[in-house]
């Protein structure tokens, strides 16, 4: 994997802490993985 730096507001960053926090998610960077997943999955390969 590559690592890529966002800069988020806070309040998403504490959204994204609260996921991890309830065990919803193993990490951030699970949450920003599914987030983005989600998003091309959404915008670029609706076939």
């Amino acid at each position: 994997m590559k690592l890529i730096s966002v800069k988020l507001p806070e309040a998403l960053i504490d959204g994204i802490d609260e996921l991890v926090k309830r065990g919803v998610y193993p990490s951030r960077s699970a949450v920003m993985r599914t987030a983005v997943r989600d998003l091309l999955r959404k915008e670029l390969w609706r076939q």
